[in-house]
């Protein structure tokens, strides 16, 4: 049954909680990525992920990240990997990479096509899918395997069920969780968990949240991705930008998303942090999610 959200629940527990950076393509950006690390690291994240560019554009400098942030901040680092413009052999050459540098745990993706692609297509010599990808990394067997999840129909789904047997077919594959795409209201998880229940999904499903930093590019990014803008939540933001609120209406929807999604059972947030910490780290303190509180229930 899927659980109402009618009442403001009481949360009373602390989440796990994990962070999503993207590597630097820039000196300014390389600051603000460490400047965010180092923000967020004393919170204790179960993990950490750094992502890949659209087409995986940024391979080496993801793989320059993730060693950096694993040996110099001793965090659990989830490495992204995907299928896009690489041959099997080189994809597994950079899991030997990722191993050789310290890292136990992948996010396996398909990708996104590369700029100005209208759509993925494999590599003659490469992965066809995530799943392939994914039982390519189970034969190996050093990862903990992670992967993607729509909560609402992906862009190219061709039946609201689409994603569901979808991921199934990925956690039979080898990944032991997921992590799903950003959305804006609880119930569309909860819809989203229950159809996972019924298609006999037993792998853990980790909430994608998304603290707002500009409206107006989450609200493109909703587009693109298929996640569907709440009545009245445009005309929220644009009275707050118009009164120097933004931020704080950002930090309210959000720890009231994940105040409503513990009440139904969720014990464990991804955060979207864009290289910003500073949205993250109120939401986190609302949650009781403390370095003061994580090293008390560690």
């Amino acid at each position: 049954m899927t659980n109402t959200t009618d009442q403001k629940p009481q949360a009373t527990n602390v989440p796990a909680v994990s962070f999503e950076f993207f590597p630097p393509q820039t000196l300014d950006a390389s600051f603000r990525l460490w400047e965010t690390v180092q923000a967020l690291a004393p919170l204790r994240p179960d993990f950490v992920s750094v992502t890949y560019g659209a087409g995986g554009t940024t391979r080496k400098l993801t793989h320059e990240a993730v060693a950096t942030i694993h040996k110099n901040y001793g965090l659990t680092v989830a490495a992204h990997l995907t299928c896009v413009d690489a041959t099997k052999a080189e994809t597994m050459e950079i899991v030997e990479a990722y191993h050789q540098a310290g890292v136990t745990e992948i996010v396996a993706l398909r990708g996104d096509p590369p700029k100005g692609a209208p759509r993925f297509t494999p590599h003659p010599e490469g992965f066809a899918s995530s799943i392939e990808l994914i039982e390519a990394l189970a034969r190996d067997g050093r990862f903990t395997i992670r992967c993607g999840a729509y909560p609402e129909p992906h862009p190219e789904a061709t039946d609201p069920l689409a994603d569901v047997r979808w991921l199934k077919r990925k956690t039979e594959a080898g990944a032991t969780s997921a992590i799903t795409q950003f959305f804006f209201e609880p119930d569309t998880f909860f819809r989203f968990r229950d159809a996972c229940v019924r298609e006999g999904i037993t792998a853990k499903l980790i909430p994608g949240v998304l603290p707002i930093q500009s409206w107006k590019g989450v609200k493109g990014f909703a587009a693109r991705c298929g996640a569907h803008v709440p009545a009245g939540l445009e005309s929220r933001f644009e009275a707050a930008i118009r009164d120097g609120r933004e931020q704080e209406l950002s930090v309210e929807l959000c720890v009231d998303l994940c105040e409503k999604l513990m009440a139904g059972g969720v014990d464990h947030f991804q955060f979207y942090t864009l290289n910003r910490p500073q949205l993250t780290q109120k939401v986190c303190a609302a949650l009781g999610v403390t370095a003061d509180r994580r090293l008390a229930v560690a």
